[in-house]
């Protein structure tokens, strides 16, 4: 029986064999997915690393105290209908019955780099409330943090985090870098 199972198991079912697939070596990326999407991370990368720039007249984005675990840096959970994600995905069509959660949409940097930050436990000493916001330094408005990471960049600026002990202590480490970056973030000071 061992034998006759697994001479074929490659193969798959006759449903798995029906399935159409597209041919060649490269994914083929479809631009209106929600759940993935291209990431921006090797477009630009050359066999020689770029010399890292000075960090000048940066903004300081977050200001956290200890214990930022990537379980507040990382999105996993629910998809909140009042956050930058959930706006992205409504601008796609998503209802909010179907945001699902950021688990889910791990494989589309724009959900997640709209999710980073987004823990509704995340302390920020530069906002009074608890939860995703910051402060935009030059107009003193409060923003979610992805919106003022995303004013910042296009004025320009650089952006650092001041953060305590443990910072990014945790097993969710993937976007708990990529999310950083993809916010602008040039430096954690911790």
């Amino acid at each position: 029986m061992f034998k006759h199972i697994y001479k074929s198991i490659l193969d798959g079912s006759k449903r798995w064999q029906e399935l159409e697939a597209p041919e060649g070596s490269l994914y083929s990326w479809d631009k209106d997915s929600t759940y993935i999407h291209d990431p921006p991370f090797f477009k630009d990368m050359t066999a020689t690393p770029d010399v890292i720039p000075d960090i000048k007249d940066a903004h300081c984005l977050l200001n956290l105290g200890d214990s930022i675990t990537t379980d507040h840096i990382s999105p996993a959970g629910k998809i909140s209908n009042k956050s930058p994600a959930a706006r992205y995905l409504q601008e796609r069509g998503v209802k909010p019955k179907d945001f699902n959660s950021y688990g889910s949409r791990r494989g589309n940097d724009e959900v997640m780099a709209r999710g980073t930050f987004a823990n509704v436990r995340l302390i920020n000493k530069m906002v009074e409330q608890v939860g995703p916001n910051t402060i935009h330094v030059p107009t003193g408005q409060e923003l979610a943090i992805f919106d003022a990471a995303e004013r910042y960049q296009s004025e320009g600026k650089q952006l650092i985090i001041l953060a305590g002990q443990e910072y990014g202590s945790g097993s969710s480490r993937d976007w708990a870098a990529k999310g950083p970056y993809l916010q602008g973030i040039k430096l954690v000071i911790a």
